[in-house]
């Protein structure tokens, strides 16, 4: 008896909220390089306001889409390995749904964090009030976008040799356009500009990329298992 879409998805992204409960140090380990990495750039450039104020937008969502390709790789490495991956192929569900979940609940676990935690350390770069909303509203749009670009990456290496620097190769220039719209967003307000015409295209391409991301997803998760 096939699942429905909406229990389907369900219980794919509580599954991998549990696994990731019981491997704590991985689940954790994004979460720990963004925030060194991040902290350590006041230290590098030195104190003065107006030039960590310039490059707050940029060091933040770089290390953000670091931080997210760190744990991508290894995605559906487990269940391809034991046979979970192909069970769930067999199934009978939407291979596109397993794709979306498997993405959703890694922004969870790795995206949500991000995002909450990105205000506080633009403190750390003199960011005004305006400035720490646009940029926490541009990671909310920007973060899924990493996830479902790192999914694709994810299938398209699934059972590769040096699979993790592969996934970097593909997602890191199918992620430049969501930098460029998120930083953008941020040095505008800091200019005293509107930054609704960024946050425009970064929601599109959020769009776009849900919808047809975890199709392409799913085909190469096909190709990998076959």
């Amino acid at each position: 008896m096939r699942s429905s879409p909406p229990s389907l998805i369900g219980a794919l992204f509580v599954r991998d909220l549990r696994l990731a409960l019981r491997r704590r140090t991985e689940a954790l380990l994004p979460i720990g390089f963004f925030v060194v990495a991040v902290a350590l750039f006041p230290l590098g450039v030195g104190p003065e306001p107006q030039t960590l104020r310039q490059i707050a937008p940029g060091v933040i969502w770089v290390c953000a889409l670091l931080a997210s390709m760190l744990s991508v790789s290894q995605l559906y490495a487990s269940d391809f390995a034991d046979g979970t991956l192909e069970q769930l192929l067999l199934t009978g569900g939407s291979t596109t749904l397993i794709a979306a979940a498997r993405a959703a609940a890694h922004w969870a676990l790795t995206g949500l964090p991000l995002v909450i935690a990105a205000p506080l350390f633009g403190l750390m770069f003199d960011l005004n009030a305006a400035s720490l909303r646009i940029l926490a509203l541009s990671l909310l749009l920007g973060t899924p976008i990493l996830s479902l670009l790192g999914a694709l990456g994810a299938a398209l290496t699934l059972g590769l040799r040096s699979a993790g620097v592969l996934v970097i190769l593909i997602v890191l220039p199918l992620a430049i356009p969501a930098l460029i719209f998120g930083t953008g967003a941020v040095a505008a307000v800091d200019a005293g500009q509107s930054a609704s015409a960024h946050l425009s295209l970064l929601g599109a391409l959020l769009i776009v990329t849900a919808l047809g991301v975890p199709v392409a997803t799913a085909a190469a998760l096909r190709i990998s298992v076959e």
